[in-house]
């Protein structure tokens, strides 16, 4: 069964880091509180505000990042510094001593080691380019989170009482998506562009 919804700022909780200032979209399980690492995965985005950073360990986890404003500089454990523009998608290990260097804001998707696994991808275009994303990336995982960057979004379709439902996205929303997606589902981009940044999940099988 496929079900979607939106988290607008009222379901975010934004906090500060040694860099800038954190704000978590979504964690899974509800309830699971990032300070005690009990979650199973978790999506945010942050900013980094000083020239220079040192990003916090999660020695249990993966990472994705991803740059939506600006780009940055990223070294992990003294290796070389490598460029990571903006609308990169990029992969480490949370354990790894990770510095960085320049001011952007970034997409963030953690993963806990063995249980979940993952991508992130760049979402920008028309409405037939965003549903054959969106619809790609929802047949391959179990669970697919788009934020807004910019620009409006409707999606609509029915709902399991089969009554019609649509989802407006708004800049700094999250759509989260479970099951794949309808044929049937209509996506309608305002004004003709939209810019989203999309974190894909799975359960990882023993």
């Amino acid at each position: 069964m496929t079900r979607y919804g939106i988290l607008k700022q009222e379901d975010y909780r934004t906090t500060e880091w040694s860099g800038g200032k954190t704000t978590q979209l979504a964690i899974w399980p509800d309830g699971a509180v990032y300070g005690d690492r009990n979650f199973g995965w978790r999506v945010s985005s942050a900013t980094v505000e000083t020239p220079e950073s040192d990003f916090t360990p999660v020695p249990n986890y993966n990472r994705h990042l991803m740059m939506l404003k600006g780009d940055i500089l990223i070294r992990h454990n003294g290796g070389e510094w490598k460029s990571l523009p903006e609308g990169t998608p990029y992969f480490f290990d949370g354990a790894d001593h990770t510095e960085s260097r320049g001011e952007a804001v970034d997409f963030n998707l953690m993963l806990r080691k063995g249980q979940f696994e993952g991508a992130m991808e760049s979402v920008a275009g028309d409405a037939e380019h965003v549903k054959s994303a969106l619809a790609r990336l929802a047949a391959e995982y179990e669970t697919v989170l788009l934020y807004c960057v910019s620009g409006e979004m409707a999606i609509s379709g029915k709902a399991e009482d089969g009554a019609a439902h649509t989802c407006e996205l708004k800049a700094g929303e999250t759509l989260v998506l479970t099951g794949p997606l309808p044929e049937h589902c209509a996506v309608c981009i305002k004004e003709g562009y939209f810019r989203g940044a999309a974190a894909a999940i799975n359960t990882i099988k023993s």
